[in-house]
């Protein structure tokens, strides 16, 4: 009995200093770990993005704030600008979409382009952000969402359309010629307008293949894989200045090479089509402005 009982106490003692030493150990490795994570993390750089609130954002002498008059597409990533205000797509590196206002006043002054350079973003995480080096030799321009023209008030509000964030891959051709003469459309149109309203993004449309399948494929280009996309839109608000209500324009162009002898009123295409292929909401937000909206849809 007492062989039983010192065998008992043997194994008991055993399994108390067993367990101990597991605890100690499961201690050690876990500062360990710790530790290791430590070193990790200090080695990231890591950079806050603040969260910004729909009612938040200010109003500066650009109109950053007036801006969003007819409201938000989404509310994802928010970030405003001198005379702009975007909605920044980590995924693809680009924006989802960029919305300015445009009028007389916002289209003449000082600026001068050539003390303008194209720059990272540093208020986007490193991880992602695009840089220079992802556009150097990839056969694409970095194409302006908020032209640089459309902002020569402010030397500030012009350096701001060239963060990298306010960019996107666009075939050169387009970029030169069919897409600049849009821009040039939508600052003509500020003749005939109080104010026009542009919004302007990427689009990633799917494309039917030999199976007979629907795929969406895409680009990337570069170390952080920037997306190319396969079209863009402009949707254009645009304020009539006799108060009767607003006129509607959407625009959705391929990003390839276009015949510049196509007139741009090919291009029109319902408010619904970009919606719909983007996952923003326009009409809503904009009838809770306005009583009256045409949309010219017109080819």
């Amino acid at each position: 009995m007492s062989w039983w009982c010192r065998t008992g106490a043997t194994l008991l003692l055993g399994a108390g200093l067993g367990a101990a030493g597991v605890r100690l150990l499961s201690v050690r490795g876990r500062q360990e770990e710790q530790q290791r994570a430590g070193l990790l993390l200090s080695s990231v750089p890591v950079i806050p993005v603040p969260s910004v609130q729909a009612s938040e954002l200010p109003v500066s002498p650009g109109g950053s704030g007036v801006v969003m008059k007819y409201g938000f597409p989404s509310l994802a990533n928010i970030k405003t600008r001198e005379s702009y205000v975007t909605s920044y797509d980590p995924r693809t590196r680009t924006a989802s979409w960029v919305i300015e206002r445009l009028n007389p006043a916002s289209l003449s002054g000082p600026s001068d382009r050539k003390c303008c350079e194209f720059k990272e973003d540093n208020s986007v995480h490193v991880f992602h952000r695009a840089t220079n080096t992802d556009y150097r030799g990839s056969g694409f321009d970095r194409g302006h969402l908020a032209a640089a023209a459309n902002h020569k008030w402010s030397q500030k509000a012009m350096e701001d359309t060239f963060y990298l964030s306010n960019v996107a891959p666009q075939n050169p051709h387009l970029n030169q010629n069919t897409w600049n003469n849009l821009e040039k459309l939508c600052r003509s149109l500020t003749k005939r307008y109080l104010n026009v309203y542009v919004c302007t993004g990427p689009l990633y449309l799917p494309r039917q293949e030999a199976d007979g399948k629907l795929y969406v494929r895409y680009q990337v280009l570069g170390r952080n894989h920037v997306a190319v996309p396969t079209h863009f839109f402009k949707v254009l608000i645009l304020e009539q200045a006799d108060g009767r209500g607003v006129e509607l324009r959407s625009y959705v162009l391929p990003n390839e090479p276009i015949d510049e002898k196509v007139p741009l009123e090919r291009f029109l295409v319902p408010i619904e089509t970009i919606e719909r292929a983007s996952g923003l909401l326009f009409v809503p937000n904009i009838m809770k402005r306005t009583s009256s909206l045409q949309a010219i849809t017109d080819r």
